[in-house]
């Protein structure tokens, strides 16, 4: 975190470059970052993988024909062939088909609590940073509450005092298990937007701007939160693929997203006791959520490295 803090404040000291070749443009910390990204294969592969889940989430036709709902009896736990790439679980479903529709509900999960603990957070963290004073001091206490309790173990708590079953709709249910992950999961991002922010607010174009008579709003979002946004950005990535495995473990406990929804977690959960005699039902699963979290980790370790300036 603090490369990534120094990589911000590197974003207000950028100074215009000598002109090259008759007039070259001064160059950002986002173009800067972007050069720095195309020439990191990681960033290529992290951005493939994804690319293929965001797909598999939204548009799993492209994949499989299979109904992931379906089963037969006269099929149950039966080993990859033709038919059944993946085989079969222990109702006869096509594993490929369940493992192809999961991602929908993990990605939206993960991509949904990413969204809000960045925006709760955020605009948290600003308003401590740039406002001081004992808004600071409240709002920093008060975050300190919710950044001392586990996320998982408050997600836990939460979803054992208010399950889901089947009839829940399938939008409750996500709903349920994005705002538990927000409740517990934003005070990390408003201590590091509000240390950003500490630092940028103090710098010579934001005072020059108070001086000019610009208003604490136009500062904020014109001068201050462009500055201060980046290492937000790293550590969001970063969580993204932390968020879907914590999806997962709480579906795997059984309280977190529930049958009849479709989710890796769910999956896995299920397959639990026939890991002995068919392994299979557990592999794939397991090996698709191990591929997306460990996608989102990388694309964030890139973008990092990106906005760091002691890596170029």
């Amino acid at each position: 975190m603090t490369d990534a803090n120094t990589a911000t404040v590197a974003a207000t000291e950028v100074a215009p470059a000598p002109a090259q070749g008759g007039g070259e443009e001064a160059r950002s910390l986002w173009s800067d970052a972007w050069r720095q990204l195309r020439r990191n294969p990681l960033f290529w592969i992290s951005a493939a993988l994804i690319l293929i889940f965001l797909l598999m989430a939204f548009i799993p036709q492209l994949f499989t024909r299979i109904d992931p709902t379906s089963g037969s009896l006269r099929h149950v736990r039966e080993s990859m062939s033709g038919e059944h790439w993946f085989g079969t679980d222990k109702q006869g479903r096509d594993i490929y088909a369940r493992t192809i529709y999961g991602a929908r509900a993990s990605i939206i999960v993960g991509v949904l609590t990413t969204l809000s603990t960045t925006i709760v957070g955020g605009a948290l963290g600003i308003f401590a940073g740039y406002l001081g004073g004992w808004l600071d001091a409240l709002l920093m206490r008060v975050t300190d509450i919710f950044f001392a309790i586990p996320m998982l173990l408050g997600g836990i708590l939460f979803m054992a005092s208010f399950p889901s079953n089947a009839n829940t709709s399938y939008w409750v249910v996500v709903g349920k298990v994005v705002l538990v992950m927000t409740v517990f999961g934003w005070p990390g991002i408003a201590r590091l937007m509000r240390s950003a922010v500490l630092q940028v607010k103090s710098l010579e174009y934001v005072q020059a701007a108070r001086a000019l008579g610009a208003g604490p709003g136009r500062i904020i979002l014109g001068h201050v939160l462009p500055n201060a946004v980046a290492p937000v950005i790293v550590v969001a990535t970063i969580n993204l693929g932390a968020y879907i495995a914590t999806e997962a473990s709480l579906s795997f406990l059984g309280i977190g997203l529930v049958p009849p929804t479709i989710s890796w977690g769910v999956a896995i959960s299920d397959a639990l006791d026939t890991v002995r005699t068919s392994p299979h039902i557990l592999l794939f699963p397991s090996l698709f959520l191990s591929l997306a979290v460990l996608a989102f980790i990388l694309l964030g370790d890139a973008i990092r490295d990106a906005l760091d300036p002691k890596s170029r």
